[in-house]
């Protein structure tokens, strides 16, 4: 028989994740209107090449979780250090989020934004509940990249890694 596995504070675990540097993205989609949706996210992460499969995750209590299930495209848009007031932004409860910014609908059916480090134009290929949130998996129809600076968030923060060699 297993022993129980000992609880691991949630303070701590926070913590103790954060220590990992990740990039900062607002991953987009159209809702069943034909509205933009969009939010930060820094749960991003390639998952394979063959076929080329990335992943992102949202809590089951975003509102925008119902729009994101529905979409049968979305994009995840990597931040340039320069965007920062764009994360910041995207992650607010604002119902103006698309006002700033160079937005235009891409050619798979999600909003794309202008001046990114890179952007990944997705078909929706699955999604399930793994805890207190929702992993989605699309499978790469376009990508774009930029020779800037990505922004990076660590610790709670976000940092700037300057010229990109």
């Amino acid at each position: 028989m297993d022993a129980p596995v000992p609880a691991v504070d949630t303070r701590h675990l926070r913590n103790a994740l954060g220590r990992f540097a990740t990039g900062v993205t607002i991953v987009s989609c159209l809702d069943a209107e034909g509205r933009y949706v969009g939010l930060t996210a820094n749960s991003f992460n390639a998952l394979s090449l063959a076929p080329p499969l990335v992943l992102w995750s949202l809590r089951e209590s975003s509102p925008s979780l119902g729009a994101f299930l529905a979409a049968p495209r979305f994009a995840v848009n990597v931040l340039a250090e320069a965007q920062v007031e764009l994360s910041r932004r995207f992650a607010s409860r604002r119902e103006d989020k698309f006002d700033d910014g160079l937005w235009a609908l891409g050619e798979h059916g999600a909003p794309l934004l202008a001046g990114c480090a890179a952007v990944f134009e997705c078909e929706q290929v699955s999604q399930q509940v793994a805890g207190d949130h929702r992993l989605f998996i699309g499978r790469v129809l376009a990508c774009t990249e930029s020779p800037v600076p990505p922004l990076v968030f660590q610790g709670g923060h976000y940092h700037l890694l300057g010229e990109v060699l």
